[in-house]
């Protein structure tokens, strides 16, 4: 979401600058590429990129590819291959060992849903959502680009009658959450990137201490929204935490009170207030919550536990799985700066399913899109 929200920041600045645009989106991979399908760059006529489409490497190749889609006024399909190191074609030698399929749409505001538009929808709630795009790997197709905004029990918003062909491929995306890529069964040379993309990560901090600080600025720069929270109102300033989606002094009760959990929403308790984290975590066991992360540690965590069963409140095992104490995973962090790095990257492990080991020991691919 950090880059969508970026691109479409981008693209409001260019229109009211009266710039014309164009959006890259990475459709198709076949083997290994930095960026994966969904990846998306705006560009706009002046050359000004934002997103990335791959590490770097393709972004020089692809303004030009962008440009000629602006001054034509089409969608345009290029593929590159950069397993083959004499490619004069591509001539761009990367040796990534895969074959990246891009789609270059032309903006045109006046379609009133313009890919552009369908990806705004993404901004009214923070609920999980399917964008679809078609596109043809033969070279003289006509490229019919995105197509499709839906979220489960709303009406979608579609700028091309294909996308009523595809609700039921839709529909099994967002159950399963995870994108895949099909053909359409009436022109099988046309295929549909089906996109899954859940809401913004929301971070709930309860803490404002100065280790509070790095954990905020870390989480920021992945484009996590962010709430501190806690009872200090020398602390939980806006000045100090300039990140913050929003600022609570509250009482724990209250602040889990005020916070609408969902997927996509983690707590670490930080506030160094022994009272303080046990009441938040005595709250959020009676709201199901996918992370909660304790700083301090294993004994605090062992005794707050207790103390909680001494109340009659035991937690399940499903409970007990989402709490993590001592919070982050081992890099052998020290500095304050150090242990938001090794929460922020347990969050992200729990948020992918993953076990948080070196890709080196990893067998099977890092990234798979399924294809039907």
């Amino acid at each position: 979401m950090k880059e969508i929200n970026e691109i479409l920041q981008a693209y409001s600045e260019a229109k009211t600058a009266q710039k014309k645009a164009a959006l890259a989106t990475v459709v198709k991979v076949e083997g290994s590429s930095y960026r994966q399908p969904g990846a998306r760059m705006l560009v706009t006529e002046d050359g000004l990129l934002t997103g990335a489409i791959s590490g770097g490497c393709l972004e020089g190749d692809a303004l030009k590819k962008a440009l000629l889609s602006i001054n034509q006024k089409q969608n345009k399909l290029i593929t590159y291959n950069t397993s083959n190191e004499d490619d004069s074609e591509v001539g761009l030698q990367l040796g990534c060992n895969g074959i990246v399929h891009i789609l270059f749409e032309y903006i045109n505001d006046d379609e009133p849903n313009n890919p552009i538009h369908l990806l705004r929808q993404l901004k009214t709630q923070r609920k999980d959502a399917v964008v679809a795009t078609v596109f043809s790997l033969k070279r003289t197709a006509a490229q019919i680009g995105t197509i499709l905004f839906y979220r489960e029990n709303t009406e979608p918003l579609y700028g091309n009658p294909i996308a009523l062909q595809i609700l039921k491929d839709v529909e099994k995306t967002l159950h399963n959450k995870a994108s895949t890529i099909i053909k359409l069964e009436d022109n099988p040379e046309n295929e549909v990137l089906i996109e899954y993309i859940s809401p913004p990560v929301l971070l709930v901090i309860a803490g404002a201490g100065n280790d509070v600080q790095p954990l905020a600025k870390v989480a920021s720069i992945l484009g996590w929204e962010i709430i501190v929270g806690e009872g200090r109102a020398t602390h939980a300033t806006k000045r100090r935490f300039p990140e913050a989606k929003e600022i609570i002094v509250a009482a724990p009760e209250q602040l889990v009170q005020e916070i609408n959990i969902d997927s996509q929403t983690y707590f670490t308790l930080m506030t160094h207030n022994y009272k303080y984290d046990l009441e938040v975590l005595k709250q959020l066991l009676k709201r199901n919550c996918n992370y909660i992360g304790v700083l301090g540690p294993r004994t605090k965590l062992n005794r707050m536990l207790n103390e909680l069963g001494d109340e009659g409140i035991i937690p399940n095992e499903e409970q007990l799985k989402s709490i993590h104490g001592p919070i982050g995973l081992d890099i052998g962090s020290e500095t304050s700066e150090e242990i938001a790095l090794a929460i922020v990257a347990e969050i992200k492990a729990v948020m992918s399913g993953a076990n948080g080991s070196s890709l080196k020991y990893k067998k099977e691919k890092i990234h798979t899109v399924k294809t039907d």
